[in-house]
Order: C-alpha cells, then sequence, then structure tokens
C-alpha cells in the first residue's frame, strides 16, 4: 500500500486551503462496479476530492446517463479499454475522450458484445468443471453493465461456487486459470489508436499487474502517454519506478484509487489523493 505521504506528494508544506486532489480511476454499476454515478460523485465530495475521472470497462454509459454537476466537483471523462496481447491483459485508461462521438460510443458497443462471448466461453469452461453457472445468470446480475470477471466472480460466491471473489480469480477464472480465457477483440496498440482517435490521452492502467514489464516501450512507440504509478496495490518502490520510467520516456505520472464499490470492499473511494497539478498536465496533454 502506497503510504499517505508520497500521495499527497508532500503537500503538506503547502497551504491546505488551495490543495486540490483527484481520483482518476473509479467505476460504476455501467461496469463492475456497485455504485450509480451519482453515488460515485457524492463520496467523492465526501472524501474531499475536487475532481474525479468515472473510468468504466470499454464503456462511457455513465457519462451518457446523467447531466454532468456544474459545480462542487470536476468530471474527467475517461474510461478502462481492456486489450489482449499474447494472453496477457493490458488495461489503457483513456482520459478527456469526446465520449458524445457517435462513431465512439458504437465502437463500445462492438467490444462489449465481445465480453459476453468471452463469459459465454469462461462459463462452458466451468462448467467442465463441474460448476453449474450459465452465461444468462451473470448477465442477469450484470444487467446493463458491461459485464466482466467480477460480476462472474460474484456470481460463483452468490452460488456458493467459491468462498471469495478473490478465490474465483486465484483458482479459475484469473489469468492463466483453468477457466480463462483472453479472446478480447483489441490489441494494446488498437486500445491506445482507439482513444487517441477519440481524441483522449492512453495511459497504461496499474502497471504492476502487467505480466510482462518488457511490454511497455512497445506500448510508448505505440503512442501511449502516461502511466498510472499511483495506485493503491503500488508500493513505495514501485511507485518511485514508474515515476522514473514515466521520466525516461516523456510519459505523464497518474492515479488512481480503481474504487468499484461493495464489488472491491477493501478499496476505498479517498486511498488515492493526487496533487491536481498531474491532472492539469493531462489536460496541457490532450491540447497538444
Amino acid at each position: 500500500m502506497v503510504s499517505l505521504t508520497v500521495l499527497k506528494m508532500n503537500a503538506g508544506n503547502l497551504n491546505p486551503g488551495l490543495v486540490k486532489y483527484a481520483d482518476l480511476h473509479t467505476h460504476t454499476h455501467f461496469s463492475d462496479g456497485t455504485f450509480s454515478p451519482q453515488e460515485v460523485i457524492a463520496l467523492a465530495k465526501k472524501e474531499g476530492l475536487s475532481c474525479i475521472s468515472i473510468t468504466d470497462h470499454d464503456s462511457i454509459d455513465a457519462y451518457l446517463s446523467f447531466p454532468f454537476p456544474e459545480e462542487d466537483i470536476e468530471l474527467i471523462p475517461g474510461l478502462e479499454l481492456t486489450a489482449d496481447l499474447n494472453n496477457i491483459e493490458v488495461h489503457i485508461l483513456g482520459y478527456l475522450v469526446d465520449y458524445q462521438e457517435l462513431w465512439f460510443q458504437e465502437k463500445l458497443k462492438e467490444i462489449r458484445q465481445g465480453r459476453v462471448s468471452r463469459l459465454e466461453e469462461m462459463c462452458a469452461k466451468l462448467n467442465g468443471l463441474g460448476m453449474p453457472i450459465s452465461a444468462d445468470e451473470v448477465l442477469g446480475f450484470a444487467g446493463n453493465a458491461a459485464v466482466g470477471r467480477l460480476h462472474l466472480a460474484r456470481m460463483m460466491v452468490k452460488k456458493g461456487l467459491v468462498a471469495s471473489a478473490q478465490e474465483a480469480f486465484n483458482r479459475f477464472i484469473g489469468d492463466g486459470k483453468s477457466a480463462y480465457v483472453s479472446r478480447f477483440r483489441l490489441k494494446p496498440e488498437d486500445a491506445i489508436a482507439l482513444i487517441r482517435k477519440a481524441g483522449g490521452v492512453p495511459v497504461l492502467a496499474h502497471p504492476y499487474s502487467l505480466a510482462n514489464q518488457e511490454l511497455i516501450p512497445g506500448l510508448v512507440r505505440a503512442g501511449l502517454m502516461g502511466l498510472e504509478a499511483i495506485y493503491p496495490e503500488h508500493t513505495n518502490s514501485q511507485v518511485k519506478r514508474y515515476k522514473k520510467l514515466a521520466d525516461e520516456y516523456g510519459l505523464l505520472v497518474t492515479g488512481g484509487s480503481d474504487c468499484h464499490g461493495q464489488a472491491k470492499p477493501e478499496v476505498k473511494m479517498g486511498m488515492i489523493k493526487l496533487p491536481y497539478e498531474y491532472v492539469e498536465k493531462i489536460k496541457e496533454a490532450k491540447n497538444t
């Protein structure tokens, strides 16, 4: 866990009344979170944040579902695309995307359909392992959300097939496990290109989780613009490492909690308080 001192970047030396903080990685029930967009915003305000980004998986529906608040808190339009390279999942955050573009909305619908096909294959594998669970059950549980492995894991818990969502990942549906299926339609370079085409800033999410760290230089060559260096599961040394790597490649540094509400109750809004200066740098990058 990254210490609060590191997260605040020694902000205690500044006038606290003038310091603004952001959380640039949150999820709603439009992907695999449990909170509505309004609940996410209300919680962010309660935690003293001035700016957030809702980064649902392969979806910008949260932004289409309600008017932006005009005061109190700033929303940075975002999303998290899931890509695959040689059975290695790569998550690319996209900030300041032009989410109202119809072509972009249609492309994301196509990507989400790939999630349904993947779910069906994972359920078939689980059935082969003696676990009675259907894609229809999980889709019903997910509702209108972009269905993902966390929905499947939670349904496995609900049916008593595993004791916890973490067990589901560790034993069955985590990367490379017996019921894992990759089959995402995007390659990382395609995800980066899609975000940039939509006017956004592509950032590698939680880089510690990338199974092959040697992929990062190639992502930079493909147009990656930032690293999510400040993340709850990064150690202090990892934060330093990724900030140094960002500096070496001329990349932006971002950070966020990856709050999913009750789906991941141990990850809470406010765990990451990114100084607002990093948000300003993202805005500058979009305009260059």
